[in-house]
């Protein structure tokens, strides 16, 4: 696996794009009267020099929700019987899914995700991860090693704005690494459970 399984998630390196995001929230605060133009000049230093997300986290927290949580990671093990997250759940900004002989599911689709980015580290392993994102939402793969089992995206349509860039990293294995869209069985059910 390519992420060291003691690495805070608040320590993590911050993107050019986390930068962007809390720039763009100290501008809103600041057009909104929230905070003064001495201290938005103060923040925007800071925030464009800011090399964790750590750093980035205390430039927004008095300002309402969090561009990104700086919370744990989630770790999830297949094993022998397999592992899933489904549901209503918060998303963190890094999860760790090993798929062993039994595989992981991660369903991205009642999630509560404020986030801009989420890093999806996978070691595949046997039974393959497997991943559903809402309509709209995309991921990028180019840190991830297809090995043996592959990567398929069958993920339909373009990225919505506002939406996450889940990004993938680590490697198939033999079990392989899926991205989807709901399928209909799944869309009907969850409609029915949203009583529409």
């Amino acid at each position: 696996m390519t992420a060291e399984p003691s690495r805070s998630a608040g320590r993590m390196r911050a993107s050019d794009a986390d930068r962007e995001a809390v720039v763009e929230q100290l501008r809103e605060a600041a057009a909104d009267g929230r905070i003064d133009l001495d201290e938005l000049g103060i923040r925007l230093e800071q925030a464009l020099s800011a090399k964790t997300r750590g750093e980035l986290v205390p430039l927004t927290d008095d300002l309402g929700p969090a561009v990104f949580d700086s919370g744990e990671p989630l770790t999830l093990q297949g094993g022998v019987h397999g592992a899933e997250r489904t549901g209503v759940w918060k998303v963190p900004p890094l999860i760790r899914a090993i798929g062993g002989m039994g595989g992981v599911r991660l369903d991205f689709t009642r999630a509560e995700c404020r986030l801009r980015e989420i890093e999806v580290d996978v070691d595949a392993q046997m039974a393959g991860v497997r991943i559903v994102v809402p309509v709209g939402w995309k991921a990028e793969t180019d840190g991830l090693d297809p090995a043996m089992g592959g990567f398929k995206d069958k993920t339909e349509g373009d990225r919505l704005p506002g939406t996450p860039v889940i990004r993938v990293t680590g490697t198939c294995g033999m079990g392989g690494v899926v991205i989807r869209n709901p399928n209909v069985r799944e869309r009907r059910r969850q409609r029915k459970e949203l009583g529409s």
